[in-house]
C-alpha cells in the first residue's frame, strides 16, 4: 500500500466518521462517493465496502454518545426501536445487497445519485417552495 493511498483512505474513513457522529451520514454520502471517485471502485466495490466499515463496532461510539446525552436530558434513544429497525435493516440489507449486484452498473450510480438528489430535495424542503411556486401560478 502507497502512502498516498494510506494517506488518501484515512482521510477518506476520517470525513466518512466525522459526519457520522455529526449528522448521522457518511458511508453513502462520503465513503460511497470518495470510493468510486478518488480510488477507482465500482459501484458495487463501494457500497460493499462502505457496509463493511459501518458494521458494529465502528458505529458504537457515535451511539454510545448520543446514548448518553439522551437519557441526561430525558429524551432516551429508545433500544426497541433500534432493535426492531436493526432487523428490518439486517433484511432489507440482505436483499438489497442481492439486488444491487444484479444492476448494471451505470444504472446502480444513477439510482444512487438520485437517491442522493431526492434526500438533499427533501432536506432543504425545496419541495415546499416548488409546490407553492406552481401554486403561485392558479
Amino acid at each position: 500500500m502507497t502512502t498516498i493511498l494510506l494517506i488518501t483512505l484515512l482521510l477518506i474513513g476520517f470525513s466518512a466518521g466525522l459526519l457520522s457522529g455529526l449528522a448521522g451520514v457518511g458511508g453513502g454520502i462520503i465513503l460511497v462517493p470518495a470510493l468510486v471517485f478518488f480510488l477507482g471502485y465500482t459501484q458495487q466495490q463501494a457500497q460493499g465496502t462502505s457496509l463493511g466499515v459501518l458494521s458494529f463496532p465502528v458505529a458504537m461510539l457515535a451511539f454510545l454518545n448520543y446514548y448518553a446525552a439522551g437519557k441526561a436530558n430525558g429524551q432516551p434513544i429508545d433500544l426497541k426501536v433500534i432493535g426492531l429497525l436493526a432487523i428490518a435493516f439486517f433484511a432489507g440489507g440482505y436483499f438489497g445487497s442481492v439486488w444491487a449486484l444484479r444492476i448494471n452498473q451505470e444504472m446502480l450510480k444513477k439510482l444512487f445519485a438520485f437517491i442522493l438528489l431526492f434526500s438533499a430535495f427533501k432536506l432543504l424542503e425545496w419541495d415546499k417552495w416548488l409546490l407553492r411556486w406552481i401554486k403561485s401560478f392558479n
